[in-house]
């Protein structure tokens, strides 16, 4: 089975050019300093019109927890909707209880109302407490895919985890490392985890092209975009693993 490269792009150009340096998919999202949100309208309707690869627009109504009230989840179940109104290819969900127990009952409810898109469950995975509970949890709900660090801040140091999740998943479901994915590291977390999926931002900081810039405001008006030529590279490296 061929490795799938899939790209965290927080803007349009970074969709863009991920697609152009060997992107399988996206994961569309706003806010990286919240760790991703829900996209806007416009920017869901212009990525899918652009895209021809594909698309799976994060479905994260703010930052913090991943634990969401009713109007919340309202929210959520609308956005999943336009999701599907536009053609996207699927949604990226996730919803915890107070305990840290998979919200099942939400989830089931967004993954019937993405039908018949696809399901990733993000990185509230890594907030589970018990994460070979949470796996059969979202097994059973219908997802297609879990985006995983294996419960540690990045891929590399939630390997064992990861081994031991691609091990259970096994055909059921694909168990998508992600977080510090960088192309020096990607033959190791392969050869480490087993998994056949990865997932990266590749994220560079982009400097403003203002000419004009009003020093007293004491900003930095730089931001965060995919690299292009990192995306270049992750994909040579794993198209270079021998099977």
């Amino acid at each position: 089975m061929p490795y799938q490269l899939e790209i965290c792009c927080f803007n349009l150009p970074s969709a863009l050019l991920a697609q152009r340096a060997g992107a399988d998919r996206i994961e569309l999202c706003s806010g990286p300093e919240e760790g991703g949100v829900t996209p806007s309208v416009g920017m869901i309707r212009t990525a899918r019109e652009k895209l021809h690869i594909a698309l799976y627009p994060i479905i994260r109504p703010r930052e913090g927890d991943f634990l969401y009230s009713e109007e919340e989840f309202r929210i959520m179940l609308m956005d999943v909707d336009y999701c599907k109104q536009l053609g996207c290819n699927g949604v990226v969900i996730g919803m915890l209880l107070p305990d840290g127990s998979v919200d099942t009952a939400h989830c089931a409810r967004l993954v019937e109302a993405a039908y018949p898109l696809g399901v990733t469950f993000h990185r509230a995975f890594d907030r589970a407490a018990n994460p070979f509970e949470a796996l059969e949890d979202i097994i059973a709900i219908g997802c297609e895919r879990i985006l995983t660090s294996g419960q540690r801040p990045t891929a590399m140091e939630g390997s064992v985890l990861l081994d031991q999740l691609v091990r259970l998943a096994a055909d059921r479901l694909v168990i998508m490392p992600g977080s510090g994915v960088r192309h020096d590291n990607i033959v190791a977390l392969a050869q480490k985890t087993g998994a056949v999926e990865f997932h990266t931002s590749a994220r560079i900081r982009q400097a403003s092209k203002m000419e004009f810039v009003n020093g007293p405001m004491n900003e930095d008006q730089s931001f965060v975009m995919a690299g292009e030529e990192e995306i270049r590279q992750v994909r040579e490296q794993l198209n270079a693993i021998t099977p």
